[in-house]
C-alpha cells in the first residue's frame, strides 16, 4: 500500500514520532525503574502518553524547523 505523495507532510512526522517516541521513552523508563518486573508495561503506558505528544508537537514545527535549517545551510 503506497500514501500519497500529498500526504507526506503527515507521514514524515508520524514516522519520526513513533521513532523518537520509542527510543526516547524506552531510555527513560530504564534510567528510571531499571529492567525490573513490570519494565514492558511502564515502557508501553510511557509511549502511549509521550507519542501523541511528539506527533502533535512534529505536526506544528516541522515547518518552522525546516524553515530554519534552510536558513542555515548553504545551498
Amino acid at each position: 500500500m503506497l500514501i500519497p505523495a500529498r500526504l507526506t507532510r503527515f507521514v514524515v512526522p508520524f514516522l519520526m514520532s513513533i521513532y523518537m517516541a520509542t527510543i526516547m521513552t524506552f531510555l527513560v523508563t530504564v534510567i528510571n525503574t531499571g529492567l525490573a518486573d513490570g519494565f514492558v508495561f511502564r515502557w508501553m503506558r510511557a509511549f502511549l502518553f509521550a507519542w501523541p505528544i511528539a506527533f502533535t508537537l512534529l505536526l506544528l514545527g516541522a515547518p518552522t524547523v525546516h524553515r530554519i535549517a534552510a536558513a542555515i545551510v548553504k545551498h
